[in-house]
This record gives structure tokens, C-alpha cells and sequence, in this order.
């Protein structure tokens, strides 16, 4: 297929800056097969029935953009810099806004008490090596940072300290997103007790979300885009749950993207299995969904893999349709925007 077919125009009004305040009054579009109902986020209860489990990702947004200054022969230049993943050798791989101002060995000042040695660059990355590590670093990153806005947020606004709770889930826990899985913003506690309540269940999974999934597509031909790769974890117990409700007759329903990428990537015939790695799965139609039932997910980019993934999920003319209806309907896109949860196999 080619890239166009995943392209659509979208007035930028449309494009949201903050979330809904509370979160759970966020628009939710449901869609059922040919059928379409706009409700709101809080009504997830009179949507989902016993037996369904979400499948939730816990990675954690780390406060990943930093400002910093270098210093050279008593000339300052300001360095803006994006972490991306820590590598094997100890050192965090970065994007450096200006790299060219950097040599290899020079420190870079964030605080007081951070700063970071460039070891190396490859492929228009830094390779960074932090006076700190372990819990000392994490305290300093977040004294320093601050959270990493999607572009297309951040070219419209700076991050602030409600980003630092808006864009974070209520269950995160595991340190390592440079981004967050966002169809998960939108829940509230008391909507995670209503649907235990009504028996829903929940399995935690993660992935930790990296910078390149803002990536544009690069290839007229969508089979010849290679997805990066991000690290994830399906534990036994996850797995078991999982395969419990499938075998239950109930419905697996990944919350976001990310989610759902993790569990096909540890999906096999006959069910799903404990899985750690990398995957770079890449999810276009034709596609065949191991696990997957369902899929709460906000509106994507024109052009994206994302866009690919739901397309594979839906059908292409049926994203089309959902994707002119959100619009004419004024629905809210993007990270901070509203949500869908997507049924095709619903009675």
C-alpha cells in the first residue's frame, strides 16, 4: 500500500494543546463494527461488559528534555538535548539540537547538579555519559528536565508543570518512556473501581515508548518504512491472565497502541506467552491479530505507522469513515486530545 492511503486533512484547530479537565470527560467515539456512537470517556462501563480485561501499559515518562549550556574557551553556546534510551555501555543515546556545537569529550551543565560528558555520535545522535547514576540521576533528571511534548505540541507551547502530571498515566511505574502511551491519560481512579466493579479486569504490561514513534514515514511504499525498536515486558502472570480471559470467552482490549504492539509482538497461535526484548513490530493491513479483541486508542497523525496499525485493526475504508466523522464532529486529536475504542468483531 502506499502512503497516501493513510492521509487525510485535518483543520489544526482540531489539534489539542491541554487535555480535558477531568480527564475522563474526554469525547470517546465508539465504534462498532458499522456503527457509531459518540459518548465520553466516563461512560468506559455502559461500553465494556464482564469479562473484558484492559490491558494497560505502565511504562513511566521521565522528564526527558533538558537545557544545558557548554562552555569553550569562555564562548557559551545553549544546548537543548532529548533523551532517547540508555545503552548497554552505561551512556544515554540523545538527540542535541546543536550537535555541530559539540565536540566529542566536552561537558555539557544542565544544573548544578547534573552534567553530561559526549562520548561518541552515530547516525545524528549523541552518545551522553551523566556524572550520576541510579537514584541519584533520576532525582536530578527530574529537578532538570522537563517532560518531552509531542512536536506538535511543543511548536505551539512550551512544557510546564501540568505536563508533568497531564502527561502521565495514573498507573505509570516503570522508568523509561520518552513518551506517554496517551489513550491511557484519560483514566480516572474512581473509573478504574466502576468497571472492577462491574468485572472488567486489568493486566499491566510495558513498553517503554520512544521518541520515534513522532517519526514521519519516509517511504511511498509503506512495506519499505523499518519501525524503531522499543523495549518491552509481558510477564508470566500477564500472559496467564490474558490467556485466562481468552479462553473465558471474554475480550482482551489493549489501552493504546503501545499495549497492543507489546502483546502481538509476544503473541504466538495459540495464545501469548511471557516475552522481554525489543520489537519493532510494524502493524499494516493484512495483519492478523493473535490476542487482540479490541483497541482504546486517540486519533493519529495523517501519514503515521499509527494510522497503518488501526487501519489493519479496521479496515481502511473504515478508519476513513470513523476519522470523518470525528472531525465533523469535532472530535479532539492527538496526544492530549480525545479517544476511540475500536470493536470490529462486536455483535
Amino acid at each position: 500500500m502506499k502512503l497516501s492511503d493513510f492521509d487525510f486533512d485535518l483543520p489544526e484547530d482540531l489539534i489539542a494543546t491541554r487535555p480535558a479537565r477531568p480527564r475522563t470527560a474526554a469525547r470517546l467515539l465508539v465504534a462498532e463494527r458499522d456503527r457509531i456512537a459518540d459518548r465520553h470517556v466516563r461512560d468506559l462501563c455502559a461500553v465494556l461488559r464482564p469479562g473484558d480485561r484492559l490491558v494497560l501499559n505502565d511504562t513511566r515518562v521521565i522528564p526527558a528534555r533538558l537545557f544545558g549550556t557548554r562552555d569553550r574557551a569562555g564562548a557559551t553556546a545553549n544546548i537543548e538535548v532529548t533523551l532517547l534510551e540508555p545503552r548497554a555501555d552505561g551512556t544515554w543515546s540523545a538527540l542535541v539540537k546543536p550537535l555541530r556545537k559539540l565536540r566529542d569529550g566536552e561537558v555539557v551543565v544542565f544544573s548544578t547538579a547534573l552534567s553530561a560528558t559526549v562520548e561518541g555520535r552515530d547516525a545524528g545522535q549523541a552518545h551522553l555519559r551523566f556524572n550520576l547514576a541510579g537514584e541519584d540521576f533520576d532525582a536530578a533528571l527530574e529537578a532538570a528536565g522537563q517532560m518531552p511534548l509531542p512536536p506538535y505540541i511543543a511548536a505551539r507551547r512550551p512544557a510546564d508543570a501540568a505536563d508533568r502530571t497531564d502527561y502521565q498515566t495514573i498507573w505509570a511505574r516503570e522508568n523509561g518512556a520518552v513518551a506517554a502511551p496517551t489513550a491511557s491519560l484519560h483514566f480516572e481512579d474512581w473509573l478504574l473501581d466502576d468497571l472492577a466493579a462491574m468485572g472488567v479486569e486489568f493486566t499491566h504490561v510495558t513498553l517503554h515508548v520512544g521518541a520515534g514513534t513522532f517519526l514521519p514515514v519516509k517511504t511511498d511504499d509503506i512495506s519499505e518504512h523499518r519501525m524503531h525498536a522499543e523495549w518491552g515486558r509481558v510477564t508470566r502472570t500477564a500472559a496467564d491472565q490474558i490467556n485466562a480471559t481468552r479462553a473465558a470467552g471474554g475480550r482482551v482490549i489493549p489501552v493504546g497502541t503501545t499495549a497492543l504492539r507489546l502483546i502481538e509482538s509476544a503473541a504466538n497461535d495459540t495464545g501469548i506467552a511471557a516475552w522481554e526484548g525489543k520489537t519493532d513490530i510494524f502493524i499494516t493491513p493484512g495483519f492478523r491479530f493473535r490476542v487482540t479483541d479490541g483497541l482504546m486508542t486517540n486519533f493519529h497523525l495523517p501519514k503515521s505507522t499509527l494510522m497503518m496499525l488501526v487501519s489493519a485493526f479496521m479496515g481502511v475504508d473504515r478508519v476513513r469513515a470513523i476519522y470523518a466523522h470525528a472531525i465533523a464532529a469535532r472530535y479532539r486529536f492527538f496526544s492530549y486530545g480525545d479517544s476511540s475504542i475500536l470493536l470490529p468483531g462486536q455483535d
